[in-house]
């Protein structure tokens, strides 16, 4: 009997796969790889945003205020591993999946 797969399952592994591969990278380089930035919030030179970026084994998601004569703070910070957070942002932004994968595909190739 062959076994099927849906899409949603085989774009949530592919994810999970660029994500292992960049993880490796960030072992190496001990550079974590940003994989978006979204600007919430835009006052006179401060903005509040969320940072989300890959480590070795674990995708951060941090909400940061700075800029103008803010001190640059964390106000939460999410910890997911590399197998929880494609399901996560699936949940969250069907668009935003698919630009971390674009993302990761353009700079893993």
């Amino acid at each position: 009997m062959v076994k099927q797969i849906s899409l949603d399952a085989w774009q949530i592994q592919h994810l999970t796969d660029l994500l292992r591969r960049g993880s490796e990278i960030v072992a190496k380089t001990n550079k974590p790889i940003v994989l978006y930035r979204q600007t919430l919030e835009e006052e006179d030179e401060s903005y509040e945003e969320i940072v989300c970026t890959l480590v070795k084994d674990y995708v951060i998601e941090q909400l940061v205020t700075s800029g103008g004569v803010l001190v640059p703070s964390f106000h939460q910070q999410f910890v997911f591993t590399i197998e929880e957070f494609p399901q996560e942002l699936s949940r969250k932004s069907r668009d935003r999946f698919f630009q971390v994968i674009d993302f990761l595909e353009e700079q893993l190739s």
